[in-house]
């Protein structure tokens, strides 16, 4: 089993709401809430390492210039709306994005996941509905609205199920067989409560109700923003 990446987090503001986002999206966190706890997670096998707003300028360049070479994490800066010089300095002195701070959890574990896809390292699975995007991975919904709702192995596996059909007829049989209940009740009828509760949790319609048949994927014609 591929080992999961390993993200630190250095001094954030908000270290126990990151630490939290990210472990739920798949990711491993260490932590250094303080700057004399650096060592130790500077050892670390760190894919990403994230610099946090209470760190001293001073100490984030010296950091910077440290942390280079093939074998290096991938540095992500936050900083309170730095000024252009600031921001130009970190990027030359190899940090991979700069971030204004405080950051948007979302868009910080976005950031990061575009690093490691570049660095060939997992990313998340993402699919894009009408009205939100969901990571199999984490097996998390992120809402338009902002909101985040988690889905069950059982909803994943009927998710990923009318994925890899898409346009396809699925029999209340197919999906009994193929993403079985997680509970005893997989009687025909309780398909049908599955979903509508799936659609319920992904404010979607592209899941269509086939009169006798059975369950269509439809995926909407826009699959990127």
């Amino acid at each position: 089993m591929a080992r999961r990446p390993m993200i630190g987090l250095a001094c954030l503001a908000d270290a126990d709401h990151v630490a939290d986002y990210l472990e739920r999206r798949g990711y491993d966190v260490a932590r250094a809430d303080e700057d004399w706890e650096l060592r130790p997670l500077l050892t670390s096998s760190l894919d990403v390492i994230v610099l946090g707003e209470r760190l001293p300028t001073v100490a984030t360049q010296v950091l910077l210039r440290r942390l280079q070479g093939e074998n290096a994490p991938s540095v992500v800066v936050l900083r309170p709306r730095t000024e252009l010089v600031e921001t130009v300095l970190a990027l030359e002195l190899g940090a991979a994005d700069v971030v204004d701070a405080p950051v948007n959890t979302r868009e910080l574990a976005a950031r990061i996941a575009g690093l490691l896809a570049r660095k060939g390292k997992a990313a998340p699975e993402l699919v894009t509905l009408e009205n939100s995007t969901i990571d199999l991975r984490s097996a998390l919904v992120m809402h338009k609205s902002g909101e985040e709702e988690q889905l069950s192995p059982g909803q994943v596996a009927l998710l990923r199920l009318f994925l890899a059909h898409p346009r396809k007829v699925l029999t209340r049989d197919n999906i009994i067989a193929a993403a079985p209940a997680e509970s005893t009740e997989a009687f025909d009828r309780s398909i049908d409560s599955r979903i509508v509760r799936l659609r319920r949790k992904l404010d979607t319609e592209s899941i269509v109700t086939i009169r006798g048949a059975g369950y269509r994927f439809d995926p909407p014609e826009r699959q990127h923003d």
